[in-house]
């Protein structure tokens, strides 16, 4: 069993926000909006390479980037305008509609919240956070720029757990990816995985397995 968290830390895309909000540009750039699961995985996927080869690019310009790579493979022109879009949309995507309770309740209960995302600092605009009406439940906002690495490394969370004045045996990592709660249980995190459309459990053996699994933030809340 793992031991209760005072400290839960959450991942943003795709955990607290909508990244299916995004549809509408592929819809109109690739004719079929299902290739946005196809270009959200490659971004993930070159996140990480970017960390494993020693390089680092901030997370909205790799998005543009992998969108070119991905209209490229499918034969498609992106325009400038499709870019700036998609960065945009990037930055005020919708929290899900269960966040703000559930973020509520957790509160409630005593635990205290910060979030750890991949996405950059905001630029002039507000974060994606404050742009979904949900930053005030937080206490702190990391951004994996300040580290240049994207996760799972675990220098990150442990970075988070030091600036927020805990062992890292006192967070719980909340996210919709098991490469998420993986990277974190590695730097000594308890896991909870919620289980958003599109995501699941990892059931392969010597992978560590998420503490708490939940369909949603209420649920979370219920369950801890």
């Amino acid at each position: 069993m793992y031991s209760s968290p005072s400290v839960l830390v959450f991942d943003v895309n795709e955990t607290l926000i909508d990244i299916e909000s995004l549809g509408p540009h592929f819809e109109r750039i690739f004719g079929d909006a299902g290739v946005l699961r196809e270009w959200f995985g490659q971004l993930v996927m070159y996140s990480m390479a970017v960390t494993l080869s020693d390089t680092y690019v901030d997370f909205f310009s790799l998005g543009q980037a992998v969108l070119k790579m991905t209209a490229d493979v499918h034969g498609v022109q992106v325009a400038d305008d499709d870019l700036a879009a998609l960065s945009v949309g990037m930055a005020t995507m919708p929290a899900h509609p269960d966040v703000a309770d559930g973020l509520r309740g957790l509160k409630d209960r005593g635990y205290r919240l910060a979030t750890l995302t991949n996405s950059p600092p905001a630029a002039g605009g507000g974060t994606p956070l404050e742009n979904a009406g949900i930053a005030e439940h937080f206490e702190r906002q990391f951004s994996v720029d300040e580290s240049r690495v994207f996760k799972p490394s675990t220098k990150l969370y442990t970075r988070v757990a030091a600036e927020l004045g805990v062992p890292p045996s006192e967070c719980m990592m909340v996210a919709a990816h098991v490469w998420d709660t993986m990277g974190a249980q590695a730097a000594g995190f308890s896991g909870a995985l919620i289980t958003r459309p599109g995501n699941a459990p990892l059931p392969a053996q010597g992978v560590p397995q998420p503490d708490v699994i939940a369909g949603d933030l209420v649920e979370l809340a219920q369950r801890l």
